[in-house]
């Protein structure tokens, strides 16, 4: 079967580029005047989410329900407890999700939407917080609430006026905005991210140095030898340990190491095997504590041009020798 030529294939042009930047530039209009927007009120919202002893049930329907997702999961993420209820969901059974000290971010453009009615309704029965995520503040949903997360009223980027997009753009960048706020106010810091993200690339550049080493136990079976030992039993053990360098102490006390790169120069300056540790080592390696990151010591030998650092522990002794190899395959990079 023949395949149709590309080249009778009639052009599309500019149009779809053209289209794309107009999208684009719509949007940021919407999402200027979001920045514009942000006044007191958002501080309150964080305010009452700080202080909620609850969860944020996050809610809303067709994209706004997607959007919603999103959101609760950054913030959960990010150190407040969150999860997303579909509106529709709610009125056949999962408002009993819905604690009394939690706290329900509603999310919905025109704030009429039918199916938000039923939340609505269960928060002011049981006196439960309500934020509104609206464009419409004097809304059915915007007249009960709280507080009001105000979305400006902003064109669509839709060719057809008819498909939530700059409205949609909106909304998550300002629960973007929100999960940033109170993760400063909760001081939120890198190791606290590392708990809730373990697995995957993201999990691997939050280990520290400390969990690198109880994963590769090897790792703290560090090659060592004397300052007096021969450079013949250097070799030996480096070739034995296979992490291409090994420690040298000297009356139990740490000293410095020696590297197959350390090895070459000093036969290359003076071709005899008769040599010491001691003349061949490097005094005060390179080393790291074992609570930094992992994704520190990649950074540290990157930069060095080393193969491997030594981690230290809470007293400045060695507990373990990590190659550049060994971060690389946790997936750190």
């Amino acid at each position: 079967m023949s395949r149709p030529s590309l080249v009778a294939l009639d052009p599309i042009g500019n149009e779809p580029l053209e289209t794309a930047r107009q999208t684009i530039a719509i949007e940021i209009e919407g999402l200027n005047a979001l920045a514009a927007s942000i006044d007191a009120a958002f501080a309150h919202v964080v305010e009452l989410i700080d202080v909620c002893r609850g969860r944020v049930v996050v809610t809303g329907v067709g994209k706004s329900g997607h959007v919603g997702q999103k959101i609760a999961a950054t913030l959960a993420s990010t150190g407040t407890p969150a999860f997303f209820l579909h509106a529709a969901e709610a009125a056949h059974g999962d408002l009993g999700m819905i604690g009394e000290t939690d706290i329900v971010l509603a999310i919905s453009n025109s704030g009429e939407s039918a199916e938000m009615q039923p939340i609505v309704e269960y928060c002011r029965r049981f006196q439960v917080r309500l934020i509104a995520m609206t464009a419409k503040p004097d809304s059915s949903l915007g007249r009960y609430a709280d507080a009001v997360l105000r979305l400006p009223e902003a064109a669509e980027a839709c060719p057809i006026s008819l498909a939530p997009m700059t409205s949609t753009t909106m909304s998550l960048v300002l629960g973007d905005a929100l999960a940033s706020a109170l993760m400063r106010v909760r001081n939120f810091q890198r190791d606290d991210f590392a708990k809730f993200h373990p697995g995957g690339k993201l999990g691997a550049q939050l280990l520290k140095l400390h969990e690198v080493l109880d994963r590769m136990p090897h790792l703290k079976a560090m090659p060592r030898v004397e300052t007096t030992s021969p450079m013949t039993e250097v070799i030996a053990v480096i070739s034995r340990g296979q992490c291409g360098a090994t420690a040298v102490y000297e009356s139990g006390r740490f000293a410095g190491i020696v590297t197959d790169g350390d090895l070459r120069r000093a036969l290359e300056a003076r071709p005899t095997l008769d040599q010491s540790a001691a003349d061949m080592m490097t005094a005060s390696p390179l080393a790291i504590g074992a609570d930094r990151l992992a994704v520190d010591a990649l950074a540290l030998c990157e930069e060095r041009r080393v193969s491997a650092i030594f981690v230290t522990d809470a007293d400045g002794g060695i507990c373990g020798l990590v190659q550049l190899k060994d971060l690389l395959a946790l997936g750190i990079v």
